[in-house]
């Protein structure tokens, strides 16, 4: 019998397409599910391809014992909870780098248009207050020649970092352990401490995974460190910044703004920040180009084509989150 998979939602269709060449495809084509309804929706299958955040827990793996292979479509895992993946022999995979350019050219618009108030702007031209020059009232700032502070120096830091160059920017960053010289010289960037970065920098971006060692990296005391004319950026995931600390932040005006793509809560953004003037919100859409999306999709795919020992990959998941699996 040829291995049964679920799609969490509908996705292109040639990447489904090609999921059916190994496999009898179930797509959810209804409403999100629901913890018990993911759970119930794999209890015949081989593997799930994740394509809408869904979390799996060990409750969402109690009793699911056929299920062999979870594969995100996304670079993002912190909807999966490794260790009981991994404890119940489940293999796991992310699909890193199709969106890392997309998000990189991403973070820079979302860089602009608070440095320089676009969304500002578009809402009082929109609310038919541009009766003449507008003068001084949007005033912004520049970036070229001033200092980014990268917190997360992966594939995503770096590509924001080589942007940074054409801006002639001094870029600092800040990340697990420093990176290889080659690197650093490639992006011309320079390693720092937290404490350093934030204190220095005019622009800070979150561009790391989010996991238990750094939810809410950024708080009161991160916060403090910063300059009054310095601008902090997310788009990672929503809970590495503590969000009332940022709005409180923001409202004294203890730093000068903030862009957010992502939200701890999200879709619910706390409602200290959506009063105020200062923040650029988006929903959760760095990633959102079709060729970004595309690429997550079909390496997805082919990651689960793989972890259930099918193609020319098999048994070799191209981008596995956790191989001591493999070697059991």
């Amino acid at each position: 019998m040829r291995p049964k998979i679920l799609i969490t939602r509908p996705i292109f269709p040639d990447v489904i397409s090609f999921a059916r060449e190994y496999f009898d495809v179930e797509v959810n084509e209804g409403a999100r599910y629901t913890a018990d309804g993911l759970k119930a929706a794999l209890k015949d299958k081989d593997g799930v391809m994740l394509a809408g955040g869904e979390k799996i827990n060990a409750d969402t793996l109690e009793g699911n014992t056929r299920l062999k292979a979870i594969c995100v479509s996304a670079a993002g895992f912190n909807n999966l909870d490794i260790g009981a993946i991994t404890r119940a022999g489940v293999i796991a995979t992310n699909s890193p780098g199709p969106a890392d350019e997309t998000v990189a050219d991403y973070t820079w618009g979302l860089m602009i248009a608070t440095a320089r108030r676009l969304a500002e702007g578009d809402r009082w031209i929109r609310g038919g207050n541009w009766k003449g020059s507008a003068g001084s009232s949007f005033f912004g700032t520049n970036l070229c020649d001033k200092t980014l502070g990268i917190i997360g120096m992966g594939r995503i830091g770096q590509a924001i970092a080589r942007r940074a160059i054409g801006f002639r920017m001094k870029v600092l960053y800040y990340n697990r352990r420093p990176l290889d010289p080659t690197i650093e010289e490639e992006c011309q960037a320079a390693y720092a401490t937290k404490e350093a970065l934030l204190a220095q920098s005019d622009f800070v971006v979150l561009a790391l995974p989010l996991n238990s060692g750094n939810y809410h990296i950024i708080g009161e005391k991160e916060l403090q460190l910063m300059r009054s004319t310095a601008m902090l950026f997310n788009i990672a995931r929503g809970g590495l910044i503590d969000e009332p600390a940022l709005a409180k932040a923001l409202l004294e005006r203890k730093i000068a703004a903030a862009g957010l793509d992502v939200f701890e809560g999200e879709p619910a953004v706390d409602p200290a920040l959506l009063g105020l003037p200062n923040i650029v919100m988006t929903p959760h859409i760095a990633g959102g180009t079709w060729e970004a999306q595309h690429g997550l999709a079909q390496l997805a795919a082919e990651n689960l084509v793989a972890a259930l020992g099918l193609g020319p990959h098999a048994g070799n998941p191209p981008s596995i989150i956790n191989p001591e699996v493999l070697r059991r």
